[in-house]
């Protein structure tokens, strides 16, 4: 009972509620209150005690023994996961906070590809807690249940197709331990099966890849609790984008200025690639060749693709924002975040980001239905238009015509319709049998293990690695997900929720679709994807909340005036 009224305490705070209002806390109930916040104090002087002594007794020996860097990787990732294990909200908070900078962060400590999995430090050690959490409380894992099915034929597959290739062919020779050999049979000779990479370890990279985050729609589902978090997840994301925008553009001036290189000067091919040796500022590998009108720009990212689809994710996340919120002061900065991201998108030099972000903006706008609402949106309208065409008469007319006529010269040179049918081809082609021809053997990710075939467009990577079978179980639940978000979307009322519901359908209809690249294996949609299908699934929840705290504010409005109207009465009488 003590800790009912604990919570119950708690949740008038919350709301908004005076000491006045609520009933005092009795004796008992405010010794169990300073018992809990003298727990939570022991707890993180704890954790702090502890991670002193996995640094001096575990760091120490690995910096003196090996590297400085490889001790101080190893203690800060221990303390990092304890503490996402002991307080996994706030891990998914920083998780959030940490995806857009990671490709900066990672080539600032040196570039290992080991850092690339820096981020699953947060993520990890808090979907463990939570799932512990949730089964103590005795609530749901798989959220929505309808979702369970879809996502367990695909994750059985994926695992028969771990155990049955990758694994199997771990035990095969390396091909340099049987170079030159040959072995007889069928009456003709032919070369002993062999392997080129640890295929094992490549299959758990790419199962990762594939669905190693889909369990941040759970995460999600328990990290939005209510409206005010909703909102403060919306503008923490909008603060984000606005963030990296100004570095990107910190970045296009220091190389228009010369204070960094680039690729100047570079010869023949090096002029048109991207390499980490001309990285500026932020983020990694570009290309910025004034000479022959080549720009690649990474923002914040690993690389220029990367960036090209964070702009995109940056579309969505401020037009949710801008046409959504409930303060005019978070819609005006939503609005500079778009801003910022059209601008960003047009000097980035990436075709993608060109193209594909009026192309979601314009499909926000009409499936949201945004569009009926025209003449109440117009000052917004007004507004981004007058920014955008500030941002670009500083940027130069000759050069946003420059970077039209860069994208669709290229787009005719290299259709990515004929793309895409090349990637498909090869996929087809190349079938390995009814599993396909292993997990991570087409992912880029999985470099670092050895030789990949690399296949550049999402759906025909999932075709190469998984067959027949598994694409179609694979699209199966991404149809599904869809298909159960729409109805979500669909079902709300509160303008505000539904306006985050359906600018976040678009984007997930939007990735899953669109055959260009593998956006699903690239940071940061191949984060923000599932993440945007969490809250969804929890804004009809949220919305239940919101009409019983209506429904609960005017009965309680109901009873203080007939309260009010009989001590008036009394007091007419009395007269």
């Amino acid at each position: 009972m003590t800790g009912l009224s604990i919570d119950r305490q708690k949740k008038k705070h919350k709301q908004g509620q005076t000491k006045a209002d609520s009933p005092p806390l009795n004796i008992k109930e405010k010794l169990a209150l300073k018992k809990e916040e003298r727990q939570k104090k022991q707890k993180l002087t704890g954790l702090i005690i502890f991670a002193i002594c996995v640094a001096i007794l575990l760091g120490l020996p690995l910096s003196l023994l090996f590297d400085p860097n490889i001790g101080a990787a190893v203690s800060l990732s221990l303390i990092l996961g304890v503490f996402s294990f002991s307080y996994p909200r706030a891990a998914l908070w920083a998780f959030i906070i940490y995806v857009p900078f990671t490709g900066t962060i990672i080539y600032w400590l040196g570039g290992n590809q080991i850092l690339q999995l820096s981020k699953d430090i947060f993520y990890l050690p808090a979907l463990i807690a939570l799932v512990l959490e949730c089964r103590k409380k005795r609530l749901p894992i798989i959220v929505p249940k309808q979702l369970g099915t879809t996502l367990l034929l695909i994750f059985v597959f994926c695992v028969v197709c771990l155990l049955a290739i990758n694994l199997q062919r771990q035990f095969l020779p390396t091909c340099d331990s049987v170079a030159g050999m040959t072995m007889f049979r069928d009456g003709r000779l032919r070369g002993i099966p062999c392997r080129e990479s640890e295929t094992f370890l490549q299959g758990l990279l790419g199962f990762k890849v594939l669905l190693g985050y889909v369990p941040l729609i759970f995460c999600t589902y328990y990290l939005i609790k209510d409206k005010p978090t909703l909102l403060f997840f919306g503008r923490l994301l909008v603060t984000l984008v606005i963030i990296c925008c100004v570095l990107g553009l910190m970045q296009y001036w220091m190389l228009k200025t010369g204070r960094c290189v680039g690729t100047r000067g570079y010869v023949a091919d090096a002029l048109f690639q991207a390499t980490l040796e001309a990285r500026c500022f932020v983020g990694g590998a570009l290309a910025y060749s004034p000479e022959v009108n080549m720009i690649r720009l990474p923002g914040t990212f690993v690389s220029p693709w990367h960036w090209a689809w964070f702009l995109v994710s940056g579309a969505v996340i401020c037009y949710a924002s801008a046409f959504s919120e409930t303060s005019q002061k978070w819609r005006l900065a939503a609005l500079v975040g778009l801003t910022l991201v059209f601008i960003n998108a047009v000097i980035s030099g990436q075709r993608l980001a060109f193209f594909a972000v009026p192309m979601i903006v314009g499909l926000m706008t009409v499936i949201t239905g945004q569009i009926a609402n025209l003449k109440r949106f117009l000052p917004i309208i007004f507004a981004a238009t007058l920014l955008i065409a500030i941002g670009f008469s500083l940027l130069n007319p000759d050069f946003v015509q420059q970077r039209y006529d860069s994208a669709v010269s290229r787009w005719q040179s290299s259709p990515p319709t004929a793309f895409i049918q090349e990637q498909l081809d090869f996929a087809i082609r190349n079938q390995g049998g009814i599993l396909g021809r292993g997990l991570g053997v087409a992912t880029a990710s999985a470099r670092v293990f050895g030789d990949i075939s690399f296949v550049e467009t999402y759906h025909s990577k999932v075709l190469f690695e998984l067959g027949y079978i598994g694409f179609a179980l694979y699209m199966i639940f991404m149809t599904h997900l869809v298909y159960l978000s729409f109805r979500i979307y669909r079902s709300l009322k509160d303008p505000t929720l539904r306006g985050f519901a359906g600018s976040y359908w678009v984007f997930l209809l939007f990735v899953a679709y669109i055959p260009y690249w593998y956006a699903l294996d690239t940071d940061p949609v191949g984060v923000y994807y599932w993440i945007f299908a969490g809250v969804i699934f929890k804004l009809p929840v949220i919305e239940k909340q919101e009409k019983e705290a209506k429904i609960l504010a005017g009965e309680t409005a109901t009873k203080s005036s007939k309260k009010g109207l009989k001590f008036k009465r009394k007091g007419v009488s009395l007269a």
